[in-house]
């Protein structure tokens, strides 16, 4: 092999890990946005929980069901 092929290989190899990496970002952006939708969620699901708390004699979340 000579050096103009191996830095043809090179190239290719580095061509290749480029669009990985850039393929990888996207995802972990995207992993971040749905992360901070999620904790969004959760936290407006709290603040209901918080906000209404039970009253109509039911059991608290806490306890076991009968079946168990």
């Amino acid at each position: 092999m000579d050096d103009s092929e191996r830095l043809t290989r090179l190239e290719e190899r580095y061509a290749h890990l480029q669009r990985h990496v850039a393929e990888q970002d996207k995802a972990m952006l995207a992993f971040s946005d749905e992360l901070a939708r999620v904790k969004a969620d959760l936290g407006r699901i709290r603040s209901q929980q918080q906000a209404s708390p039970v009253t109509d004699g039911s059991a608290p979340v806490e306890e076991r069901p009968p079946h168990y």
